[in-house]
């Protein structure tokens, strides 16, 4: 979504908000914005509609210099892109950037209407700017007005606030949506991702719902509401970010999404590390409560969002059948408003790559407030330490993806396959599963990364097939077991990035209803790897060839599946069938990338997108 950047220093801060903004970029925005306090009582404010290089030109022209500022990209919610509606928005000597929602918006706007307030926006977040000018009349201090200002709001919003009378501080306020603080000697910084400030400090506050925190150039001091309502002066734990800046440019790839497709065995063989001994997965490295939570388990209910519910819904086949315990997934968005008959004993277990996923977050808060007495705890896979999912559950077995740039989640999906195959065999050890299958699966995995990095050697030849493919309007996707949640991840990179209609289906369901759609116009996209349904799979796409259909078929070079018209066969390398899902998966990024380069498209930042979904 969208993109704070705050900062107070001891030197100009423009540099600092522009290098921020870009490294936000991936969020997705249509519209950018600063506004400095170039001095005592004068606000500077450029904005722009378009991408972050529009409002550097602004700025070449016209530049702003000042020691306090606010930055933003923002993502259409109220109001059309536009300049007017861009942030920072102003109000008399303050300045102010949000990201999230105001639910009760138009209540307060007409209550400003009626105190004489003029707007200009069609935001929600002018009420902010609004609000804060009218609180500081009365009560002098930002933090004070600020803190007058959060409690008549509802909904989600990370905010940024400075006051042109005080150049020297910046308050920040959280609530549903992500902010942290970043600490350095010359200065102190806010943002919604850390990643924005990894050129000026490596060292963060990961601030708490209901959290401000007023900004200084000597530090900062956050304040949390006590148990009588109270605000009072809290220590937050300074951690250090453990990933490389480095990871933030795209090296010698086009684009983030290739770099991170690329990345993958080396991301996976993070996401394995510590965590197998010579035979069996070491559930104690999940954490000091992994062991209770796994062994008492009965159910385990799945929840996610986009890409995250496709693991979860590969995760669902592997526990089943590994562990012998029922799993349930559930898309978080419908979780979190239904009534759900969850058993005694009931494992919660949720998925986001940001940790900060409203409607994520939202059904784990519904669970743990609607049937407490149901959910032994909560499980999370992550890639965001110190991120709201991972502070707010019992347990939280961190991806080490290392940051995700490209819109399009890679990288991310195939960490959290690797992490759920790692619960799926702690739960089967937990269980006294046959040792023998287990020290197989966990053989396959410390080949895994290397398996990964074989498959990627497919660029060429998948390249050159996704040309094919860029004249096409839809495409359908076909898997059977574990690999049908794989089919639909393939459907959902190719319509993300290139802009292409598809659709997956479990292969076996082609008679009742798709079929009718093939011809060869349709082009079907299929999943072959050697497992126990592999020949079902060759008489479902002997159906799509007797009805003149176009195959391109994904196989494992032992599948006895060849070349031939209507057919085209690309071999992956062989593997445990257990593992073909997260196999398989990177050839259907390559075939989205390629197809995209091929239609001329935003890869990283396709339209109507974001990386991180933090409002409903």
């Amino acid at each position: 979504m969208c993109g704070i950047v705050a900062a107070v220093s001891t030197d100009n801060v423009l540099p600092i908000l522009m290098e921020g903004l870009k490294r936000l970029e991936y969020r997705g925005y249509d519209s950018a914005g600063v506004a400095l306090v170039e001095a005592p009582g004068k606000l500077g404010r450029a904005r722009e509609v378009g991408k972050v290089a529009a409002l550097e030109r602004l700025l070449t022209a016209a530049p702003l210099t000042g020691m306090a500022g606010v930055a933003h990209t923002r993502w259409a919610t109220h109001g059309e892109p536009s300049q007017d509606n861009a942030h920072p928005h102003v109000s008399g000597r303050v300045a102010v950037v949000h990201n999230g929602i105001i639910e009760n918006h138009q209540a307060l706007k007409a209550e400003l209407v009626a105190d004489g307030y003029v707007f200009t926006s069609a935001t929600d977040t002018e009420v902010v700017a609004h609000l804060v000018e009218r609180e500081l009349k009365t009560r002098g201090e930002l933090l004070a007005a600020v803190d007058a200002v959060v409690a008549r709001l509802e909904g989600a919003y990370a905010l940024g606030v400075i006051d042109a009378d005080r150049p020297d501080r910046v308050v920040g306020a959280r609530h549903g949506s992500p902010l942290v603080v970043g600490i350095a000697e010359q200065g102190c910084y806010l943002g919604s991702d850390p990643l924005a400030l990894l050129k000026v400090t490596d060292r963060f506050i990961y601030l708490d719902d209901g959290d401000l925190v007023e900004a200084t150039r000597e530090g900062c001091v956050v304040h949390a509401l006590d148990a009588a309502g109270r605000r009072r002066p809290v220590v937050r734990e300074v951690l250090r970010y453990e990933h490389d800046d480095m990871v933030a440019g795209k090296g010698e790839f086009e684009h983030y999404m290739l770099k991170e497709i690329h990345e993958q065995p080396v991301a996976v063989a993070n996401a394995l590390e510590g965590r197998l001994g010579s035979d069996r997965v070491l559930v104690e490295a999940f954490g000091p409560r992994a062991r209770t939570l796994l062994s008492e388990a009965r159910q385990i209910h799945l929840v996610a969002c986009g890409t995250s519910y496709h693991a979860a819904m590969v995760a669902r086949y592997w526990i089943e059948s590994l562990a012998g315990v029922p799993c349930q997934v559930e898309i978080a968005s419908e979780y979190r408003y239904r009534d759900v008959a969850a058993p005694p004993g009931t494992l919660l277990l949720t998925l986001s790559q940001s940790g900060e996923t409203a409607d994520t977050l939202a059904a784990l808060r519904h669970a743990r407030k609607c049937r407490p007495d149901r959910y032994i705890g909560a499980l999370s896979i992550c890639n965001v330490p110190g991120s709201s999912l991972v502070r707010e559950s019992d347990l939280s077995l961190m991806t080490h993806a290392g940051p995700e740039i490209g819109v399009a989640s890679t990288k991310a999906f195939t960490t959290q396959l690797t992490a759920l195959m790692l619960v799926a065999l702690g739960l089967r050890q937990l269980r006294g599963g046959d040792e023998e299958l287990t020290a197989r699966i966990v053989h396959h995995l410390r080949y895994l990364p290397t398996l990964l990095g074989d498959t990627l050697k497919l660029e060429g030849e998948i390249a050159s097939l996704a040309k094919r493919f860029s004249d096409y309007r839809h495409t359908l996707f076909l898997g059977r077991g574990a690999q049908m949640p794989i089919a639909m991840e393939g459907a959902l990179k190719l319509k993300e990035i290139s802009y292409i209609h598809a659709e997956a289906y479990a292969a076996g369901e082609l008679k009742h209803g798709p079929l009718a759609l093939i011809d060869a116009s349709m082009p079907v996209v299929a999943l072959a790897p050697k497992d126990e349904l592999l020949e079902k799979l060759k008489s479902n796409l002997q159906e799509v060839r007797a009805r003149g259909g176009q195959l391109l078929v994904f196989a494992d070079p032992e599948s006895g599946l060849e070349q031939g018209d209507g057919m085209t066969v690309v071999k992956v390398p062989g593997c445990c069938r257990f593992l073909a899902p997260i196999a398989y998966t990177v050839p259907l990024q390559l075939l989205a990338y390629h197809v995209a380069v091929a239609r001329g498209t935003d890869v990283d930042q396709p339209r109507n997108l974001a990386k991180s979904v933090t409002v409903e």
